[in-house]
């Protein structure tokens, strides 16, 4: 989708950002909500594809290897197998970790996730919950759009709420409760005396 209407700034400076490409060239990457990975080919496939490297005109698959070893290592995904298995024998816990770490290889400052934990099962959240916590504190910036609001009071630092395609409210997390959120999230909060977003007593 284009801007149809104000400016887009990243880093105090306006940028226009027309397709997946621009936002890579700034730092910014997505996790798709169906992941956008390709069933037949393998993690490390995955994680470089459109973005091979090249030596002496071939694939350079020791690189690539080593890249999408460390990088799943230094967010500690341990649960796959080999770096060469497909990714259709992997579970959803799992793909969404090759997704994540897909995101974050290319020095990523800003990653954005689209409903992360849409039919996954418990154990899956609580595995791609903890690994939004390990991108935080490995320093970067983490955009989490979801409906589920235990994910999000789980790992959110702050929340903002859209209403009809407009902003609604924007805070910290702690000046919220999930009442309030839902109430934003129906109404726009057109039924509260004061625009602050505080917790409801």
């Amino acid at each position: 989708y284009q801007v149809d209407h104000g400016q887009v700034s990243w880093e105090g400076h306006p940028v226009h950002i027309h397709n997946a490409r621009d936002a890579a060239r700034l730092g910014i990457e997505t996790v798709y909500q169906d992941l956008a990975l390709a069933d037949n080919l393998d993690i490390v496939q995955n994680m470089f594809l459109g973005r091979e490297r090249l030596r002496n005109g071939l694939l350079d698959e020791d690189s690539m290897e080593r890249s999408a070893a460390e990088t799943l290592s230094s967010l500690r995904v341990t649960t796959v197998r080999s770096i060469r298995q497909p990714v259709a024998s992997l579970s959803g816990g799992q793909r969404q970790s090759v997704a994540v770490a897909k995101a974050v290889m290319w020095n990523s400052k800003l990653v954005l996730m689209d409903e992360p934990t849409a039919a996954l099962g418990v154990v899956q959240t609580r595995m791609v919950l903890d690994l939004i916590r390990r991108l935080r504190d490995k320093g970067l910036a983490v955009m989490v759009i979801s409906h589920n609001l235990n994910d999000v009071f789980e790992v959110a630092d702050n929340i903002a709420v859209l209403y009809l395609g407009r902003m609604a409210v924007q805070d910290k997390a702690s000046n919220f409760d999930r009442q309030s959120v839902v109430e934003y999230m129906t109404t726009g909060g057109l039924g509260r005396s004061s625009g602050r977003p505080a917790k409801d007593s």
